[in-house]
């Protein structure tokens, strides 16, 4: 699975419908309302690389006051959730 962090500008007077039209899309599994630079942080995850240009400028820039999008590609994935996971193996519940 590829996933992508998308740094997202918008309309500051529609942030709220657009962050709601973003994580309405199928390989959107987040969106943040954030400070700073930019608007809207897109947490997008595809199964191909090639993927990730049907879901960002095929699909989010598209959405109507959509100004513009930073993306970064994750080489890797790291969480609690996944490190709880790698200890627990082996262990008896």
């Amino acid at each position: 699975m590829i996933t992508a962090i998308v740094l997202i500008k918008t309309s500051v007077d529609r942030i709220p419908e657009i962050a709601e039209s973003i994580a309405a899309l199928d390989s959107v599994s987040e969106v943040f309302s954030v400070t700073g630079t930019y608007d809207l942080i897109a947490m997008v995850r595809v199964p191909r690389h090639d993927d990730l240009a049907d879901v960002i400028p095929g699909r989010i820039s598209k959405i109507p006051g959509v100004e513009g999008t930073d993306t970064h590609v994750a080489f890797r994935t790291y969480s609690q959730h996944d490190l709880e996971a790698a200890f627990a193996i082996g262990l008896d519940s």
